[in-house]
């Protein structure tokens, strides 16, 4: 007998790997020596920008007694975001189309919430963020995990149709994407939203498209990005400030309604999100983070210092003979494991003080992830340890 109710069994199943992972595995504690080169999470190993401390600091003194009271959307980053998102993205947003959120994680929850009912399916893709099924399963709804196509990591659209059901009523899509860092093309995306309009015919309903957007602004190379916001009406923009700002404690986002979105069903958007943020549990940002928002529009990590490491790491790997995919985006470096066996392999390079991701996280167990934000002296110490690890 359990206390639990099924929808938090579901959910504590679908992120038992990742869990152990972080919280029991061997390589927890020895992560955080001082010796250690961790290329596990996206978290920072150096200082924080000085773009980012300024704008805090700056917008914590209190301008009045109402500094820090409650916050929801608040009108002024709504409306800065919206203008500023417009001109990014080529679409017209208004403000209501902007709901503010704590980081990615609720934007994302928000728009489960928002537009699907206990019972849905849900397309995801694997690999992907290993966050998706858990938090649909917390949310009584129910995952199809659709793989992409490899080598090259592309939408399989022929999958995708295949998994489509009466029940079917989202699917994500994530570019840049983690953690492979492929951008998908105006191509595969208008494919899609063809692919999804007819499909909504076919079963009678609509088919909702998340675009999660976290690493939008981290690409290399001038790697065109376009938002599906811009090709399928029926879109949900999540995104996070979290990641161009190397800073994922400090929460910020939001999720935004496509403007081509039918002005009806805009409208009936627009009118909800407050009501439903406050259900799901006050998921609005901090004031302080609101108060910032303009001042970081501008502020990043460095792109040029990120892809000096990408580059580095990519060469010293493939000419040792790892099989790597070439990221057009996001911090990460994806590839297979010596052997084809990722758990092995993560074991090798642990004994060693080096730490990585294993694809089985992701559903990949020949695979293993690099997250890029370890410092460059992180990555001179391990770069021996990976060649010595190919045998």
């Amino acid at each position: 007998m359990t206390l639990l109710s099924q929808r938090s069994r579901n959910a504590s199943a679908e992120f038992a790997l990742v869990e152990d992972f972080f919280l029991r595995s061997s390589s927890g504690e020895a992560r955080n020596a001082e010796e250690a080169c961790d290329f596990s999470f996206g978290n920072p190993h150096e200082m924080p920008l000085a773009g980012l401390v300024e704008a805090l600091a700056r917008n914590l003194q209190p301008q009045n007694p109402q500094w820090f009271a409650y916050k929801i959307s608040e009108p002024e980053p709504r409306a800065f975001i919206a203008k500023a998102l417009s001109s990014e993205l080529g679409l017209d947003f208004e403000p209501e189309d902007i709901a503010l959120t704590h980081g990615a994680f609720a934007a994302i929850a928000l728009a489960f919430c928002l537009v699907l009912d206990a019972g849905d399916e849900v397309i995801i893709p694997v690999p992907g963020w290993f966050c998706y099924a858990s938090m649909l399963r917390a949310a009584d709804l129910v995952p199809v995990k659709v793989g992409l196509s490899e080598p090259d990591f592309d939408l399989d659209l022929e999958a995708i149709d295949a998994a489509i059901t009466p029940r079917t009523r989202m699917v994500v899509v994530n570019s840049p994407h983690n953690p492979t860092g492929r951008v998908y093309s105006q191509e595969q995306l208008q494919a899609l939203a063809d692919l999804l309009d007819s499909a909504s015919n076919r079963i009678g309903a609509r088919i909702w498209l998340l675009s999660d957007e976290p690493y939008r602004r981290i690409r290399f190379n001038h790697t065109p990005f376009v938002s599906p916001a811009a090709l399928y009406p029926w879109t949900l923009i999540d995104y996070s400030y979290g990641k161009v700002l190397l800073a994922p404690g400090q929460r910020l986002g939001y999720l935004a309604i496509s403007p081509r979105l039918p002005a009806e069903q805009r409208a009936e958007l627009q009118g909800a999100t407050f009501s439903v943020q406050m259900s799901m549990g006050w998921t609005f940002p901090s004031a302080l983070m609101q108060y910032s928002v303009a001042s970081l529009e501008n502020v990043s990590i460095d792109l040029d210092a990120l892809a000096t490491k990408r580059d580095l790491m990519l060469h010293s790997l493939e000419q040792w003979g790892y099989q790597m995919v070439h990221p057009e985006g996001t911090f990460y470096l994806w590839g297979e494991a010596p052997g084809g066996d990722a758990l092995r392999f993560i074991e090798t390079l642990a004994a060693r003080s080096v730490f990585v991701l294993p694809g089985t996280l992701f559903e990949r167990r020949r695979h293993f992830r690099i997250s890029l934000t370890a410092n460059i002296e992180m990555i001179e110490r391990a770069l021996p340890i990976f060649r010595d690890a190919i045998g």
